[in-house]
C-alpha cells in the first residue's frame, strides 16, 4: 500500500521533483518489514483510510477556513491598501486561475523578487493553490546572483516588484548571455500607487524605463474567482525552494514540503503566543524562509499583516501606534537599530509588543534594552533547512525573579527544540555520540523531524552529507547546559584557533559589543606566523565614537577575557549584512587573510 500511495503521488510531480522523491525514498532508513507482525496495529481490522479521516497536510488550509471563520477581519494592511481575508481568499484563487494560464505546470516554479508588499503576501498561497512551486528571492542579490539561482530553479515566472525591475533586468540579461538557448520567464511587474509607499521611501519606480509582459493587478482581476484548488497529491510535494544567504558559500536551494510548512507555521504560533486575530508587523523579510513561516501562520489565526515595504526604527514605532501591533520579528540587526535609534523617533508602545529574535546569537545587553523599551523578546534559532525556527528559548516563570542582566543571558541562549521536531541534540560530528550537558562541552547541534527540509534541489551528494548518521548536521557549534538549554558558540568554520586553543568568535563579539563605543562587531581568525591564527575584530562605532583607538578596544577585551581570546588587531568600519541581518563572515575572513601576519 506504501508503494502505491508513493507511485501516485510521484506522478504529480515534475522529473525535477520526481528526483528528489526518489532521492529522499532511497535513503530512508524505515522499512515497511514490520506491518503484518502479529500484534502490529497495523494488522487490526476495521480501519480504514479515507478522505473522511485524511488529507494531505498543507498550509493553503489556512487561508481557505479564515475566509469563513475571519471572513471581515482584516487580513492585511499596506498604506492605504487594506484588504478582508474574504477578500484575500478571492485574489489569491483569481491569482492562482491566471497562473495555469500562463503555460505553467504543475510543479513548475515561480520566482518573486519583491519586499514585504501586498502581492509577495497572496504569491505565498496562490502560487501553491495553482500546484506550482515558490521560490521568493532575496532583494539584495546583485544582478549576477539572480540570474544563477534563476537558472538553478528554472523559475517559469519571475514577479518583481516595479522598484526591482531594473535589478530583474540585470539579471535576465546575464541569464540569456550564459545560455543563448534558454527561455527567460514571463515577467510580471508588481506595481504600486504613491500613497502606497512608506514615507522614507525613496527609491525610484522603474516600470517606465523597462519593458514586463503582464501587471500583477490586470494578471488577478483576469482569472477565475470560482477556480478550483490544485490541492497536493502529497503531503512530501513541493511549496518552495529558498535559497540559503550564502554566508558560508554559494547559496543552495532548500526544498520545502507542504507538511513542513503546516507543521512549522502552526508551531511557530505557538511558541510566539499568537491568540487569535493578532497584528503582526512585517520587518522580517517574506522572502527569508517564507517570513519563517508566519505568512501562513498568521493566517491560520485570522491575523492581520501590516506590510512594510522598508524597515526604520522609526516606521515600526509609527505603525505598532498606528495599528496596535501585537507581534513582530526580527533579527538582533533590528534590534539593534531599534535600541539605537534617537529618542525622537520612539513612541510609547500601547502594550507590551511579542517581538521573535533569530538570525544570529543576540547580545544579552541589546535583549535587555529592548525590554526596557516595552519589548517582550523571545529568541529562537534554526536555519533555512529547518523552515527557519528550529529551536526556542521557552521562558521559566522561576526566571522572572531574577535580575534583568541575568534575565537577558538566559534569554540569549538558543533554547529546546522547536515542536515541529523529533529530536534536537548537541553531538560529536565524528562519533555521532551526544555531548554531555555540563555547558563547557561544544559539539555540532543536529536536528531531526519533520520540519526539517526535503533536501537541496539538483544536489543529492550535499543533502546525503547533511542527513549523515540520520541527523540534519547544522555545522554549528553549542554547548548543553544541565537545564537542556542549548547556547550557540560558533559556526564550524569560524571557530579560531590561536596556539592550539580554540576561540570562540560568537563570545569576543559579546565583549566587543559591551563596550560603551561599539554598536555592531564581527570577529574572524587572521592568519599569524606565530600562533597560526589570532582574533580579527570588526567594529563599527556608535556616533560620537570616532576619537576612539583599536588600542582601547583590545584593552578593553583583554580586561574581560583570557588574553589568548582578546582580539589582536580591530578594524573600523561598516560590517556587510546579509537581508536577513547575518554577517557573511566568509569576506571578512577574505579581508583578515589579505592583511596577512601581524
Amino acid at each position: 500500500m506504501r508503494f502505491l500511495l508513493t507511485k501516485r503521488a510521484l506522478r504529480s510531480f515534475t522529473p525535477r521533483f520526481q528526483r528528489l522523491w526518489l532521492t529522499h525514498t532511497s535513503f530512508s532508513s524505515t522499512s515497511d518489514s514490520g506491518d503484518s507482525e502479529p500484534g502490529s496495529w497495523r494488522t487490526m481490522e476495521g480501519l480504514l483510510r479515507s478522505p473522511a479521516n485524511f488529507s494531505p497536510l498543507s498550509p493553503i488550509t489556512f487561508l481557505e477556513r479564515s475566509a469563513k471563520v475571519y471572513r471581515d477581519r482584516t487580513s492585511l494592511v499596506f498604506g492605504s491598501d487594506m484588504h478582508t481575508w474574504f477578500q484575500t481568499y478571492q485574489r489569491c484563487l483569481r491569482l492562482a486561475s491566471a497562473l495555469t494560464h500562463l503555460g505553467t505546470s504543475p510543479g513548475d516554479v515561480v520566482a518573486a523578487l519583491a519586499p514585504n508588499v501586498p502581492a509577495m503576501h497572496e504569491l505565498h498561497f496562490a502560487v501553491p493553490m495553482a500546484g506550482l512551486v515558490l521560490c521568493p528571492l532575496n532583494t539584495r542579490l546583485d544582478p549576477s546572483t539572480l540570474a544563477v539561482l534563476l537558472a538553478h530553479s528554472e523559475a517559469k515566472i519571475l514577479f518583481v516588484d516595479q522598484q526591482l525591475l531594473e535589478l530583474a533586468h540585470g539579471a535576465l540579461d546575464l541569464l540569456v548571455k550564459s545560455d543563448r538557448t534558454r527561455k527567460s520567464p514571463k515577467l510580471v511587474l508588481i506595481s504600486h500607487s504613491n500613497d502606497d509607499r512608506d514615507g522614507d521611501d525613496d527609491e525610484s519606480d522603474c516600470s517606465s524605463k523597462y519593458s514586463f509582459d503582464y501587471e500583477y493587478e490586470t494578471l488577478v482581476k483576469s482569472g477565475n474567482s470560482g477556480f478550483e484548488v490544485n490541492k497536493p497529491r502529497s503531503e512530501w510535494d513541493p511549496i518552495s525552494i529558498n535559497y540559503t544567504s550564502g554566508t558560508t558559500s554559494r547559496p543552495k536551494g532548500v526544498v520545502y514540503s507542504h507538511r513542513g510548512a503546516y507543521l512549522n507555521s502552526l508551531a511557530t504560533v505557538f511558541l510566539h503566543e499568537m491568540s487569535v486575530s493578532p497584528v503582526y508587523l512585517w520587518t522580517v523579510p517574506m522572502f527569508h524562509c517564507n517570513g519563517w513561516c508566519l505568512i501562513w501562520g498568521v493566517a491560520a489565526q485570522g491575523g492581520t499583516n501590516i506590510c512594510l515595504r522598508k524597515v526604520s526604527p522609526k516606521l515600526i514605532f509609527k505603525n505598532i501606534a498606528m495599528h496596535k501591533v501585537t507581534h513582530m520579528g526580527g533579527a538582533p540587526t533590528v534590534l539593534n537599530m531599534i535600541v539605537n535609534s534617537p529618542v525622537t523617533e520612539h513612541k510609547p508602545l500601547p502594550h507590551k509588543v511579542e517581538i521573535m529574535t533569530g538570525g544570529s546569537p543576540p547580545q544579552p545587553q541589546i535583549l535587555a534594552k529592548m525590554e526596557e523599551l516595552g519589548f517582550n523578546v523571545s529568541h529562537l534559532y534554526g536555519l533555512t533547512e529547518t523552515y527557519g525556527p528550529g529551536t526556542h528559548c521557552v521562558w521559566k516563570p522561576e526566571w522572572d525573579s531574577l535580575s534583568l542582566e541575568e534575565r537577558s543571558k538566559l534569554k540569549a541562549r538558543q533554547g529546546v527544540q522547536h515542536l515541529g521536531l523529533e529530536g534536537l541534540e548537541v553531538k560529536d560530528p565524528v562519533t555521532m555520540k551526544s555531548v554531555p550537558d555540563n555547558g563547557l562541552t561544544m559539539g555540532e547541534v543536529m536536528f531531526r523531524g519533520n520540519t526539517v527540509m526535503s533536501g537541496y534541489f539538483k544536489d543529492l551528494e550535499t543533502t546525503r552529507k547533511a542527513f549523515e548518521g540520520d541527523w540534519f548536521h547544522s555545522g554549528d557549534l553549542a554547548v548543553k547546559h544541565p537545564d537542556g538549554y542549548i547556547e550557540i558558540k560558533d559556526r564550524l568554520k569560524d571557530v579560531i584557533i590561536s596556539g592550539g586553543e580554540n576561540i570562540s568568535s560568537v563570545e569576543v563579539e559579546r565583549v566587543l559589543c559591551s563596550h560603551q563605543a561599539v554598536l555592531e562587531a564581527a570577529v574572524v581568525a587572521r592568519p599569524d606566523n606565530h600562533w597560526g591564527q589570532t582574533p580579527c575584530g570588526f567594529v563599527k562605532l556608535k556616533d560620537g565614537f570616532d576619537g576612539i583607538k583599536p588600542e582601547e578596544i583590545i584593552g578593553f577585551c583583554r580586561d574581560h577575557l583570557p588574553h589568548y581570546m582578546a582580539p589582536k588587531t580591530i578594524v573600523f568600519g561598516d560590517i556587510p549584512k546579509t537581508s536577513t541581518g547575518k554577517v557573511p563572515k566568509y569576506l571578512l575572513r577574505k579581508r583578515a587573510e589579505e592583511m596577512g601576519s601581524l
